[in-house]
């Protein structure tokens, strides 16, 4: 592997998840950074002139109105659809709730699943579940953009837990329609509408269970903000429609710029591509030099993740840092 140049102390900083800008801009100095390393949409779903009711503490029946406008977003019971703070979060509320004793997760993925359940056996394939009481993956997986069979995933929840997080799956309506107190469904509300600040995810499962949490996260699970932007935003058919065009495009044009630098994506998801390459950690030096923050992996140095640019300006930025890398 050609050296880099980077310090393994500062790589490290930004192998354990995305949207570390501050850190990137304390190494490797610049201002005006495009964030590329956290697989989120880079348009957001408008907020301005909505009443956020900050002065107030969310009411019931409003947390309920939203649970219901996710519920039809995904095609759920919204007995079992429950709002959460952010999924992962919510993930380490869910270990201790469902008191699992032998649990695996599917690797590579999310970081998050291995925090909420250290103990879990990491498995490289569905297939490879066997006697286990619970089981955790991303469907698409994150970073590589697998999708699970669902019927595996059905087969599987009728022997033990499944918890499958989809926060890359939206607008698609997964496997919500099909969730219960066996088969959990975990959904972000950040990565697609563009608001992860918000901190809005939602678990989506059996009443049972969804009472148990409910009961577990108290009266005021999610912020007013989080209510008032989620019900409008869910409840926006129209926009959800014109995201999923824009992410489509934006990653037809960002596949465009990968070809064109002669990178392989060997992996994708609708908001961020897998790029294989020997040298992606001397890639990861060269976009940090534009002020372009990816993602790469501890124990990986010919991976990368990538996500949207949005626009023209961000794209002309990306296809420069590209050429250098390449000469």
């Amino acid at each position: 592997m050609v050296d880099s140049g980077i310090d393994a102390g500062i790589l490290d900083t930004f192998c354990g998840h995305g949207g570390r800008v501050d850190a990137a801009r304390a190494a490797f100095g610049g201002a005006d950074w495009i964030d590329l390393s956290t697989g989120i949409a880079p348009w957001s779903w408008p907020v301005d002139g909505l009443s956020l009711g900050l002065e107030r503490l969310p009411e019931p029946g409003a947390i309920a109105a939203l649970e219901a406008c996710a519920a039809a977003a995904f095609g759920a019971d919204p007995a079992g659809v429950v709002a959460v703070p952010g999924t992962d979060l919510a993930m380490r509320v869910l270990a201790p709730l469902l008191g699992a004793r032998r649990a695996a997760v599917l690797a590579p993925g999310y970081a998050g699943h291995r925090a909420a359940w250290p103990d879990a056996v990491a498995v490289a394939d569905v297939g490879e579940v066997a006697d286990h009481d619970l089981f955790v993956l991303a469907s698409p997986a994150n970073p590589d953009g697998r999708v699970a069979d669902p019927a595996v995933l059905r087969g599987l929840a009728a022997r033990m837990m499944v918890v499958v997080d989809e926060a890359y799956a939206d607008p698609a309506v997964g496997l919500c329609g099909e969730a219960s107190d066996g088969l959990i469904v975990l959904r972000s509300f950040g990565k697609f509408y563009g608001l992860p600040g918000l901190r809005l995810g939602f678990v989506v499962t059996g009443p049972g269970l969804a009472g148990r949490l409910r009961a577990m996260l108290g009266d005021w699970p999610v912020s007013s903000p989080a209510v008032a932007i989620g019900t409008a935003a869910y409840g926006d058919g129209d926009w959800r429609a014109a995201q999923a065009g824009r992410i489509a495009e934006a990653g037809a044009q960002l596949d465009a710029v990968l070809d064109g630098a002669g990178l392989a994506v060997v992996g994708r998801a609708p908001l961020f591509r897998l790029v294989g390459c020997e040298r992606a950690i001397e890639l990861f030096a060269v976009f940090a030099r534009h002020a372009i923050l990816t993602r790469p992996f501890a124990g990986r140095p010919d991976r990368l993740r990538i996500g949207l640019p949005r626009g023209t300006v961000e794209q002309t930025r990306l296809a420069a840092a590209l050429a250098e890398f390449r000469t």
